[in-house]
């Protein structure tokens, strides 16, 4: 497919500042601590994956209003008879996807990471598999996830999803095997839209990679994006005609291009110029809006697939470079707002 968005050098000036709702430091601090008053109850129970080089655990912890969300956490073979303390990488699925079989996800144990896969709720059932359901239902919706509960952003079903992955970061600091310092979150279109919010919303991220990232300029995103999952909203606010306003001042909650702005750990983005499911654009605004140091690898002949094998490769050195650094102290929760001065970026073509 053709490249229909802006050109590259467009892009790396698009920055479109998107307005942010008033209270929504106040919205985010006030649903992480509604979350925490349930204990996390992780559990962490081995299974047999038929691996030799990776020992596997099925995880199941707390999330959003106490449900239970599934994982699995792999540690490299082992690692858990005490070879000290690994560094840490929670892993989000990208759009109806699961945590799937055991022994779909290994690379980052195989890299000597603990590496925890973490479910999304009520999704897969689309590529792969999960196994959390989402009990809460909400109000009449388009067929998927996009518009659930859209019209209160304390019903929004992406409300419960960024809670979860929010208290998944904290069962991986949590674990005896895992240095608390040094975990990062990562994920692929959704799931990297969720690893930005996570490094907006919690304390303790040490590095985010965010690959063709979803849930990014949402204003743009539904104008441009060729079909689904954004086109879930287009159609909802084309039988809706009188919610639009509504609907926008919603997901500006959930924003990645918002939130990013609450961000400092050390990013790498990765954007594929032919995405027809995550405008380049839309990644781009997340990027701009990002506070904390970050990179973007930009793939320009490369559709939502993005960089796959050659993308892990280039987080694997990064991620180990970042590791390697010394680090700033870790915050404790959201911060009080964006850093003083521009943040140190810098883009790479492949």
């Amino acid at each position: 497919m053709p490249q229909a968005d802006l050109s590259l050098e467009e892009l790396r000036r698009y920055d479109p500042q998107l307005p942010a709702p008033a209270d929504l430091e106040q919205f985010w601090r006030a649903t992480l601590d509604e979350a925490g008053e349930w204990p996390l109850d992780a559990t962490w129970t081995p299974v047999d994956s038929g691996l030799v080089t990776v020992e596997t655990h099925d995880v199941t912890f707390a999330g959003a209003g106490g449900s239970p969300v599934r994982a699995w956490l792999h540690l490299p073979a082992g690692a858990v008879r005490g070879d000290g303390p690994l560094p840490g990488v929670v892993q989000f699925m990208g759009y109806n996807g699961g945590r799937g079989l055991p022994h779909e996800h290994v690379f980052w144990a195989s890299a000597g990471f603990a590496h925890l896969v973490v479910d999304t709720r009520g999704q897969g059932s689309g590529w792969t598999v999960g196994d959390t359901a989402d009990p809460v239902g909400s109000a009449a919706a388009q067929p998927g996830f996009l518009t659930r509960g859209v019209l209160d952003p304390r019903d929004y079903y992406y409300r419960r999803v960024y809670t979860d992955a929010t208290r998944a970061l904290e069962v991986l600091r949590g674990h005896p095997q895992v240095d608390a310092d040094r975990v990062a979150v990562a994920g692929i279109s959704q799931g990297g839209g969720v690893a930005l919010a996570v490094s907006a919303l919690a304390g303790g991220v040490r590095a985010v990679m965010a690959d063709v990232p979803f849930l990014c300029d949402f204003p743009r995103a539904t104008r441009i994006a060729a079909g689904d999952p954004y086109g879930e909203i287009v159609r909802y606010l084309k039988a809706h005609r009188d919610r639009v306003q509504r609907v926008f001042a919603t997901l500006s909650y959930f924003d990645a291009a918002v939130l990013g702005r609450l961000s400092s750990a050390p990013a790498l983005f990765s954007v594929a110029l032919m995405d027809e499911i995550c405008p380049p654009s839309t990644v781009f605004a997340a990027h701009a809006a990002y506070a904390g140091p970050k990179d973007i690898t930009v793939y320009p002949f490369n559709d939502h697939e993005g960089g796959e094998a050659h993308q892990q490769r280039e987080q694997l050195d990064w991620l180990r470079g970042v590791l390697a650094a010394p680090s700033a102290a870790l915050p404790a929760g959201p911060p009080a707002g964006p850093p003083a001065g521009p943040p140190a970026a810098r883009t790479r073509a492949v």
